[in-house]
């Protein structure tokens, strides 16, 4: 299927001096995080040139850096459809989850239970294990098919009860693709129990629409680095008024502001806002009808949503000529973001790996940090997977020249 000229890859392209560089390199690393997007540079660079420093101040460039954080957050929180106050910026999404598991369970008792899921990345599994650990707290699983790579979200009424505290989710597997039906889940959740959801958006972010206000969920993490900006992370969160963080005394207070102990990346918030500022660009560009932030990033998600499916559907059918591959997760693009994981038979995963990477083609293998996915599937001792991500500064040349070189094996 052809990928549809609308939109503008030569454009969008252009925003990235990463793709531009010596080499005719092919970035299909995207699920472990992107390249940064040109505005997101010139942000940092122009708040760290122009004078930067701690907040609070009276003095000039203490109020302007002040000024960058606030317009960070206002413009995260309307790319995902909350408000500023809900929205905390910290160095990655393990580190911000890391932090609330732990201000949480400090109200979990014995006996209490938890409900993870075997799709999720580390990230959104560990942090609630050493937590229930330390209370003495019973995990309870939502396991996944196999084969469709899915988890059901009719399962989970079997395993809340009373003492559920919380439910953790992820709205799209880092290893599989899988887009997983987290409001179907929570609809479960407020159904069958008082527990609070913790959703993991770090591979839907880049890819789907985020609704805060809709989803119905407590918490949602999110990594600006995988959608083209600096390396930060952030928390939204509908209500943390009642919930004590770990903090130093003096830290803010207000919303979940309060998980942002102590100073800030300062360069990562402004380069969070020129993140923003340049899918507002690319919004324009789809939709010059939109006459907001919100409509503009909007507009902006849907036309990379279409560029990615057709994208994506060239790769599967791509991949299903390759003799051996065996593609794990969802077959099309349907109910999935353009993450695509393998075997080949008789290749170990690094070794196609470092075939793909001699060729100026950068993908990852191994267990990208889904412990539990790679467990379940049953390839911990053969060496895990070998993922390739698409984004929408993807070319159709580039699966080719992917597909080729996978044929040479």
């Amino acid at each position: 299927m052809p990928v549809r000229m609308t939109f503008p890859i030569t454009a969008v392209r252009a925003q990235f001096k990463a793709l531009h560089q010596p080499g005719d390199r092919v970035y299909f690393d995207a699920p472990g995080g992107t390249q940064t997007c040109a505005r997101a540079i010139e942000r940092m660079v122009r708040h760290l040139e122009s004078g930067t420093a701690n907040s609070g101040g009276a003095f000039r460039t203490s109020i302007e850096t002040d000024a960058v954080s606030a317009e960070a957050h206002a413009a995260m929180a309307d790319l995902l459809n909350g408000q500023p106050d809900q929205i905390a910026f910290g160095p990655n999404m393990t580190s911000l989850t890391l932090a609330v598991s732990r201000a949480l369970a400090a109200t979990w008792r014995e006996g209490d239970e938890i409900v993870l899921t075997r799709l999720d990345h580390d990230a959104n599994v560990a942090p609630w294990l050493l937590a229930a650990r330390d209370r003495g707290v019973t995990v309870r699983w939502l396991d996944f098919d196999p084969e469709t790579g899915r988890w059901n979200a009719g399962d989970l009424p079997a395993l809340l009860s009373p003492r559920t505290r919380l439910v953790a989710l992820g709205m799209a597997s880092n290893a599989l693709g899988t887009i997983n039906p987290v409001a179907d889940a929570i609809a479960h959740v407020r159904a069958h129990s008082s527990a609070l959801v913790y959703v993991d958006a770090v591979q839907s972010v880049p890819h789907i629409v985020t609704d805060v206000a809709t989803l119905g969920a407590d918490f949602l993490a999110c990594s600006p680095y995988k959608f083209f900006g600096p390396h930060q992370g952030v928390l939204w969160a509908r209500d943390a008024e009642t919930i004590e963080a770990y903090k130093v005394r003096p830290a803010g207070n207000e919303g979940a502001h309060r998980f942002e102990s102590g100073t800030p990346s300062f360069e990562g918030h402004a380069g969070i806002l020129g993140t923003i500022e340049y899918l507002e660009w690319l919004g324009e560009q789809s939709d010059p009808q939109a006459n907001s932030r919100r409509a503009k990033l909007v507009a902006a998600m849907q036309a990379m949503v279409a560029y990615e499916h057709d994208l994506g559907e060239r790769l599967l059918a791509g991949l299903a000529t390759i003799p051996g591959l065996k593609l794990y997760g969802p077959p099309t693009m349907q109910g999935r973001v353009p993450t695509f994981s393998f075997t080949i038979e008789g290749h170990h995963p690094d070794a196609i790996a470092e075939h793909l990477a001699a060729r100026e083609i950068y993908a990852w293998s191994g267990h990208f940090y889904a412990v539990e996915v790679i467990a379940r599937l049953g390839l911990e001792e053969r060496g895990g997977l070998v993922r390739i991500g698409l984004c929408h500064y993807s070319t159709e040349a580039e699966v080719e020249r992917l597909i080729e070189a996978l044929r040479e094996l």
